[in-house]
């Protein structure tokens, strides 16, 4: 018999209400098995160890006290409250005999420029190539895509997310299944751009060469790719000889670099999953952890100097227009983030969402949660880290599942993701983190609020102004009529394009998928397509397109984005949630190269219809 006032003290759901207002009761062995995961023995969580308060709010301290500023400033006293002006960061609250406690003064609101109206393109960077990438899309194509689009007038490019994936094969695809959201995926690195390419020309022409070849396939090949790439890096790293610069980033980085480029060497060391290697290698600060560093320092460096690498390049791009980095929800539970922080995340459960209108069967993530208290407990030093790379090189942030700091879809292992249910998180202390990381970097904040969203997430996410994503295909009022602090498109890379909607190739690859899709839904989503936009039943699909894009033109949001697959007429969308091996999510490449889309005619004429609509509402 479960415990209610447990389970609700631990934040654990034991029924909810679903995306069509039904309320779901939650299976005891569901709520059984996500209390196991958080090792909940006690009637309520540890004690927080932060204190995440308001600029100029009160905190009342008893008894005697000293408090160590960011700067280093010390303030003591006996009992009351601190300093009602204390700066905006991150400071140390040390009492006689007990933990030190993280106070936290945040300005409650994001980054958001009153008169921002601008627009841009939404890219999947992997599927962006050209003439001179090595098979996948690099960050020089980037740069490149984002001065050509800033001449056109866009003010933004929204970029999927570059965390990075396991050093070893095979390389996953999905960028939403991160080994690490702290550092950036070398898969993106431009090798020619490297310190020392040029010198070492002679030796990476052959390498050049058979990885251009990899282009000829709108198949992302990325096992081909990295192992080309990796080759070349290596023979770049042996030339080297040290940077001032890579020192700095390396100091800057500190720990968590460190622990990061640890674990890339392990795994190249151990096959298969952290947890299947040696038990004293299952942490990062065991003995025999340390024993590794002492003989493999000059392997750890490398992977140090990638990361550095990729540093530099995704700030070359960044100085060509603001980037907007999506964050991802979680990250891979045989990666790096998992393995420095397994006390955590809790292991035995997976995150994922329920059944809603276009998922009927529900969604398994396969990613690991942040369990919430464990998380608390360590002062959120893991949230902040990533937080804070999201938002480098960056002028903002799209935060994938963004009800995420409110409440995570859990499932145990071994149950169907129809039967999982809600763990609620503190989304105050969340949200005040994130508003100060974006007041820090000059960053604006966009929430993906789609799918199953409480009423009043929206509410919370508005006042701390973090912008609202919307979406023609399931907003039932035209564009007109969306908020103002929002960004809006059509669609994105979990839904279909709008020519594989209006063909009927995106519902024909989900029959042959046996993905049981809502062909009464997207019959009617497509009639609703040819209603708004006046279209004719049988209009051709780039009519379809630029009638769409007209529509969404109308929108009053800050923030209007536009996806190149929709401007090149493509039929497939980058992903089919609940497919893997079944078909190649996340590695179809765009159909035209960088050089081809600065000319395309139907690329260039979504752009001047949404750049006219910013000129208009400037």
């Amino acid at each position: 018999m479960i415990d209610a006032e447990r389970a609700e003290a631990w934040g654990v759901e034991l029924r909810y209400e679903d995306a069509g207002g039904t309320w779901r009761q939650v299976p005891e062995a569901t709520v059984g098995g996500v209390l196991a995961a958080m090792g909940a023995d006690q009637p309520r969580p540890p004690p927080s160890r932060a204190w995440v308060v308001l600029a100029g709010e009160a905190v009342h301290v008893d008894g005697a006290w000293e408090l160590t500023l960011e700067d280093g400033t010390v303030l003591d006293g006996t009992g009351g409250s601190l300093a009602p002006d204390l700066p905006l960061g991150y400071h140390v609250l040390r009492r006689p005999g007990e933990p030190a406690i993280r106070v936290v003064v945040s300005p409650g609101r994001c980054h958001l420029p009153d008169d921002l109206r601008t627009w841009g393109w939404a890219v999947q960077l992997y599927a962006l190539r050209s003439r001179d990438s090595w098979g996948i899309g690099d960050l020089a194509d980037l740069r490149r895509l984002a001065g050509w689009s800033r001449s056109a007038g866009a003010g933004m490019t929204l970029v999927n997310p570059l965390h990075t994936a396991a050093v070893v094969p095979p390389v996953e695809a999905s960028p939403y299944f991160a080994s690490s959201r702290c550092f950036s995926n070398p898969i993106y690195l431009r090798v020619e751009d490297v310190p020392g390419a040029v010198d070492a020309r002679l030796d990476l022409i052959a390498l050049s060469a058979r990885a251009k070849a990899l282009s000829g396939s709108r198949r992302i090949d990325r096992d081909a790719v990295w192992a080309l790439k990796l080759s070349a890096l290596e023979r770049l790293w042996e030339r080297f000889r040290g940077d001032s610069g890579f020192d700095r980033y390396c100091d800057e980085q500190g720990p968590a670099l460190a622990g990061f480029a640890t674990f890339c060497a392990l795994s190249e060391q151990h096959q298969g999953p952290w947890t299947s290697w040696p038990v004293g290698l299952r942490g990062p600060d065991s003995p025999e952890v340390l024993a590794f560093v002492d003989e493999h320092r000059g392997r750890i460096r490398f992977h140090q100097w990638l990361q550095w690498l990729v540093d530099l390049q995704l700030q070359a791009a960044s100085a060509e227009i603001d980037l907007v980095r999506d964050l991802a929800v979680g990250v891979d539970p045989a990666g790096a983030d998992a393995w420095l922080w397994s006390d955590l995340f809790a292991l035995g459960v997976r995150v994922g969402a329920p059944p809603d209108e276009f998922n009927t069967q529900g969604q398994d993530w396969g990613l690991p949660p942040f369990d919430p208290w464990r998380l608390r407990a360590s002062a959120y030093e893991p949230y902040i880290r990533v937080v804070r790379a999201a938002l480098r090189h960056a002028g903002g942030s799209r935060i994938d599942h963004v009800m995420g700091l409110f409440r995570l879809f859990w499932i145990p292992d071994g149950v169907d993701p129809r039967e999982g249910t809600y763990v609620r998180y503190p989304w105050q202390d969340l949200l005040r983190i994130l508003a100060l990381e974006s007041h820090r970097a000059g960053a604006l904040v966009v929430g993906e609020d789609l799918g199953t969203v409480e009423p009043r997430v929206r509410e919370e996410l508005a006042r701390a102004r973090v912008l609202s994503y919307r979406l023609l295909w399931f907003e039932d009022e035209p564009p007109s009529a969306f908020p103002v602090d929002a960004l809006a498109a059509v669609t994105t890379h979990d839904l279909p394009t709008i020519a594989g909607l209006w063909t009927g190739a995106d519902l024909d690859e989900l029959r042959a998928l046996d993905q049981a899709p809502n062909e009464e839904s997207t019959r009617a989503l497509r009639e609703r397509l040819r209603s708004i936009t006046g279209v004719a039943a049988d209009a051709p699909a780039d009519a379809v397109v630029s009638a769409a894009y007209a529509l969404l033109a109308q929108a009053p949001s800050r923030i209007l984005t536009a996806t190149l697959d929709d401007a090149l007429g493509v039929v497939e969308r980058p992903n089919i949630p609940g497919t893997r091996g079944e078909r190649p999510n996340w590695s179809i490449g765009l159909p035209a190269l960088v050089e081809e889309i600065e000319v395309d005619e139907r690329v260039a004429r979504i752009a001047a219809t949404l750049d006219a609509s910013r000129a208009a509402v400037g």
